[in-house]
């Protein structure tokens, strides 16, 4: 089914309308998945899996059950770890690598794409804010209005400490850490330090993973 041409411009980071039926409905969807997610309790690692999924309608299949239930939940050892509650507004826009780990009380404004590279940890309530408004307050007019947004991408191995906000269009570059309480303005370098509000530069990570910093003989 091809997408409306609302949500054609939602995508490409253009003005759109946010309060359609068609985007009042998927925004619904997906408040009931995380819901789902959050009230869960003490389920199974596959279960999780399984309802996480469905908040970011990934149709990917399950595996079939192994013969124990520790060797079930190693099954799913590298799937991304999410604690929560979290929150998301749409689901399908949010991408998370292999071994991310997400502490409680993330939010996720997906309007448009957020991606999370692999074995990077997110400290608890941090926000992905991809969604924002124009500053004219005529062209705003409240929920009669439109609204954009801009990508999100954090690259692998990165640190992201708690009540760190991240605004639209931002980049984390690979193995950077952003200390606790900032709010990342603009992107950042790859094995990079950055905090405060806004996050300014700190220091440069030493790391081997940095070609850059390689010792040539």
């Amino acid at each position: 089914m091809s997408l409306s041409e609302n949500k054609q411009r939602m995508a490409r980071g253009e003005l759109y309308h946010a309060f359609t039926p068609e985007l009042i409905a998927e925004r619904a969807r997906c408040k009931h998945a995380v819901a789902r997610y959050n009230n869960a309790g003490e389920v199974p690692r596959r279960k999780l899996t399984e309802l996480f999924r469905d908040i970011i309608q990934d149709k990917t299949p399950l595996p079939p059950p192994a013969a124990t239930s520790e060797d079930d939940d190693k099954l799913f050892e590298h799937d991304p770890w999410i604690e929560p509650p979290l929150a998301m507004d749409y689901g399908y826009n949010v991408r998370l690598g292999e071994n991310v780990f997400i502490n409680f009380n993330s939010v996720f404004l997906d309007t448009c794409l957020i991606t999370v590279g692999s074995r990077t940890l997110v400290g608890p309530n941090v926000s992905f804010y991809s969604g924002t408004h124009p500053l004219d307050p005529a062209i705003r007019n409240g929920t009669q209005g439109p609204e954009l947004g801009k990508e999100i991408h954090i690259g692998e191995d990165c640190w992201i400490g708690g009540n760190v906000c991240i605004l639209p269009g931002v980049t984390i570059g690979r193995g950077s850490v952003v200390g606790a309480g900032s709010v990342v303005t603009k992107s950042v370098p790859d094995f990079t330090v950055v905090a405060g509000n806004p996050a300014k530069f700190i220091r440069k990570v030493v790391t081997d993973m940095d070609p850059s910093q390689k010792v040539t003989e």
